[in-house]
């Protein structure tokens, strides 16, 4: 039997839930999931393998069609470049949600790439909603396959892996068929710490903040991680630190909790936080924190 494999990227909109389909299709929680758009802000690979095909996922940010700084401008390159290197498109959307331009349209179908449109949160609308949604795309993606979900629940996910392994080409695996990701623990563990940020702190704190896992000694025992979180504004720093250091006591604990359900061991987690003025509008700090390719 021929051996298949493939890029397979998933695009929408912020919030749409594409790190949620994400993890269902890999079947490990690779993407961070809040209820807060822009959650994703690096494309993110999820490897899934077979004997006879490997299908490697891409998580990217949600589609911003007019960045407000640099890294949002950073984050749609991610964007474009899953646009450009996808063996198949799952093109997440949900029902009510038609406001897409004919450019965009036209970049997902200009080069006869196999084109799945998912229409997620199905649980959340009625049939009808539903069954308007399907047909409106039908209509618009004449050549894409219209299937409804809800990633929350993989309600429908087994049917979209069971359509994609029927689109993926015939191909040699694109990496080692052990592997589950192209990202490092450290980029994992400072995601983990991000989302609890996310989670624990309102307004424009979250959007500020970016982590660098300074070290990650795995050879000790509980393994040894150091953290820095960067913010913009000593006001934001004072906030994730808390009267007391309450508040960095508290993200310290729950990011702790789950890295240790994330790599399987006890660890012993250093944060740290520091100002970094601007970040966001800084080239040189993007790059520094992997935002350009």
């Amino acid at each position: 039997m021929p051996h298949k494999a493939g890029f397979v990227n998933i695009i929408g909109k912020p919030n749409v839930g594409k790190s949620t389909l994400m993890n269902a299709l890999v079947g490990e929680k690779l993407s961070i999931i809040t209820s807060k758009a822009q959650t994703t802000r690096h494309r993110i690979m999820g490897i899934v393998n077979g004997d006879d095909f490997q299908i490697v996922y891409s998580d990217t940010p949600g589609i911003i069609e007019k960045p407000g700084y640099k890294l949002q401008e950073s984050m749609m390159k991610f964007v474009e470049t899953a646009l450009v290197d996808a063996d198949i498109f799952l093109f997440l959307t949900e029902p009510g949600d038609r406001n897409y331009t004919d450019e965009f349209i036209g970049r997902i179908t200009s080069g006869n790439i196999p084109l799945l449109v998912l229409i997620n949160k199905v649980d959340l609308a009625g049939q009808e909603a539903v069954m308007e949604a399907i047909g409106y795309w039908q209509q618009r993606l004449p050549q894409a396959r219209v299937m409804p979900v809800s990633a929350l629940h993989k309600a429908g996910v087994e049917g979209v892996f069971e359509a994609i392994l029927g689109m993926l080409p015939e191909s040699p695996p694109f990496y080692d068929k052990d592997e589950l990701t192209d990202r490092s623990m450290r980029f994992f563990v400072a995601e983990i710490i991000r989302a609890q940020i996310l989670v624990q702190f309102k307004k424009e704190i979250p959007y500020s903040v970016e982590v660098v896992v300074e070290r990650y000694l795995e050879e000790e025992d509980p393994l040894q991680i150091e953290a820095v979180v960067y913010v913009e504004r000593e006001s934001q720093k004072a906030i994730l630190i808390g009267h007391q250091g309450a508040a960095i006591k508290r993200l310290g604990t729950t990011a702790r909790k789950e890295i240790e359900a994330f790599v399987g061991r006890h660890i012993y987690l250093d944060l740290r936080i520091k100002v970094s003025k601007e970040w966001r509008e800084d080239p040189r700090q993007l790059k520094r924190f992997g935002y350009e390719q």
